[in-house]
């Protein structure tokens, strides 16, 4: 992941507030070991964080291309998984390219496309373009919400981030929590409301919506639901559709400059995915797949079975592991690590979470950051899989 902030001002000279806008990128470092970058003009701001994934050496950010004579800039954290096809369809309408990273090429969709390129678009993402001649920042959000973006109006000011900790790092920005927030914590907590921030006057752009920020204020635009309609297919045809999908969603998110795994848990999700993944790369002669999973000190003395838990993970990921022949990695945490670092996990995501979770996943991704850039997940599929039931 990468991080993006900024800041629009029609009354300030910004390129006098680079110490300011630091701060708030400094905010987001841990998003972006890699690299820092900033742009700063007479009334615009925008800065980043990076984690290189692709094409490391020219994927720097802020990006700048000319739109005519008139600079459009790009803040960007997130992955198009259909680059390719966007790079030569715009090729073919006279656009060259000085990269390889998707940045520069949705910087240049939004040139040729204006704010309709969100449609066009399969990947995760949240992103700010600074439109020079237009006079305006457009902003937009992928459709599921899997890259996050605030936002909020102060005075004469608009501020954005990847994070809320960004926003508070301005000077104008207050941490102030009202009674919507304090709702949001205690009633619904750790889900919450979408579009709401928690802290007073700071908002979400909401997945699947985009927003154009110019003088004459703000407007929010949905580009994407999600329809449901009748299912027609049968059983046969469904799990044709099913395994192209998955085989497709696998193959393009294999695409890194950089270390990839997956995470396994012995479940079907992460155990489909995985097995895929080594389909690809066997096929594609990249050697093995790197596969970690997690789990407690003693979890083999002191597990029990429950309805929701029916069995430990363990016996489960070294039967997948060995059968698809990948290199596995198995983290083991104990309850005082998982204490300690309770304070970096609550910073770390922004918000009240779900303590335990948070910080086995906060250690897991530290360990697996340690051989890999890219952590391919099952995350999110139990629905779909009915594996809870």
């Amino acid at each position: 992941m990468c991080g993006i902030t900024g800041w629009i001002n029609w009354e300030k000279d910004l390129e006098q507030e680079g110490p300011i806008l630091d701060r708030m990128v400094e905010t987001l470092a841990a998003r972006g070991p890699d690299a820092s970058g900033r742009y700063l003009s007479t009334h615009v701001a925008l800065g980043h964080r990076r984690l290189s994934v692709v094409d490391p050496q020219n994927g720097a950010q802020p990006m700048i291309r000319y739109k005519g004579e008139q600079p459009c800039v790009i803040t960007y954290n997130g992955e198009l998984y259909n680059t390719p096809e966007l790079r030569q369809d715009l090729e073919a309408r006279g656009y060259n390219f000085r990269t390889n990273c998707d940045t520069e090429v949705l910087l240049t969709a939004y040139i040729e496309w204006g704010p309709a390129c969100t449609q066009r678009f399969n990947g995760i993402f949240a992103f700010a373009i600074w439109d020079e001649k237009e006079q305006t920042l457009f902003l937009a959000r992928d459709r599921i919400g899997v890259k996050p973006l605030f936002y909020k109006e102060s005075g004469s000011s608009f501020l954005f981030g990847s994070e809320i900790k960004a926003l508070l790092a301005h000077p104008e920005v207050k941490p102030q929590v009202d009674g919507e927030g304090l709702a949001e914590i205690f009633m619904i907590g750790p889900a919450r409301t979408p579009g709401h921030g928690v802290f007073r006057g700071i908002s979400e752009l909401k997945p699947g919506y985009s927003m154009i920020y110019s003088r004459n204020g703000m407007k929010i635009h949905q580009y994407w639901a999600l329809q449901s309609m009748p299912h027609t297919d049968d059983f046969h045809t469904t799990v044709g559709k099913v395994r192209a999908l998955l085989e497709d969603t696998v193959k393009r998110q294999l695409v890194a400059d950089v270390p990839v795994c997956t995470l396994l848990s012995g479940g079907l999700d992460s155990s489909a995915l995985t097995a895929l993944a080594c389909d690809t790369y066997r096929k594609e002669k990249r050697g093995q797949v790197h596969t970690y999973s997690v789990d407690y000190l003693d979890n083999d003395l002191y597990f029990k079975a429950s309805n929701f838990q029916p069995n430990a993970d363990a016996p489960w990921v070294r039967r997948v592991s060995q059968f698809l022949g990948t290199s596995h990695h198995n983290i083991i945490l104990d309850t005082p690590e998982l204490a300690g670092s309770l304070p970096q996990a609550t910073m770390s995501r922004d918000f009240p979470g779900m303590a335990d979770v948070d910080t086995s996943l906060y250690l897991f991704c530290r360990e697996i950051k340690k051989g890999a850039t890219v952590a391919l997940s099952g995350e999110c599929a139990k629905t779909l899989w009915c594996e809870y039931y």
